[in-house]
């Protein structure tokens, strides 16, 4: 390499910007130490909690949906004991989980007392408000 090349490098060097910070680096700046959120903001989800409670006793429906298949009515009807319905999951996958036919969270199925329950794994956000 000549002088020439060397030099244009050592001054890309010399320009290059530093590393972007993290946000959490940033928001560290952000509040002083040992500072955290201003208490009105636990005041506030304090209201929001008891302005709920009026909704506590409405019954929903929830469903966990391990699969799904797809078949013609010829089918479905010669389906008998020990019959077996592939599905449109893998072993190991999310299953979905509805409340009131609505994706709200994905989860695993685990056994509690020789009874099956629901890990919830995801929470689903909503584009609806």
């Amino acid at each position: 390499m000549s002088d020439e090349e060397n030099l244009n490098l050592e001054e890309l060097k010399d320009e290059t910007p530093p590393p972007e910070e993290s946000a959490e680096e940033s928001e560290a700046k952000a509040l002083p130490d040992g500072d955290s959120e201003d208490a009105s903001d636990e005041d506030d989800i304090g209201e929001v909690i008891s302005g709920l409670e009026a909704v506590y006793d409405i019954p929903v429906q929830v469903s966990a949906v391990l699969g799904r298949s797809t078949m013609q009515v010829s089918q479905l009807l010669k389906l008998g004991r020990g019959a077996v319905v592939e599905l449109d999951r893998k072993v190991g996958e999310a299953i979905d989980i509805y409340v009131n036919d609505r994706l709200v969270a994905r989860g695993e199925v685990v056994v509690l007392d020789e009874r099956l329950g629901i890990t919830m794994t995801e929470i689903i956000k909503s584009d609806r408000h």
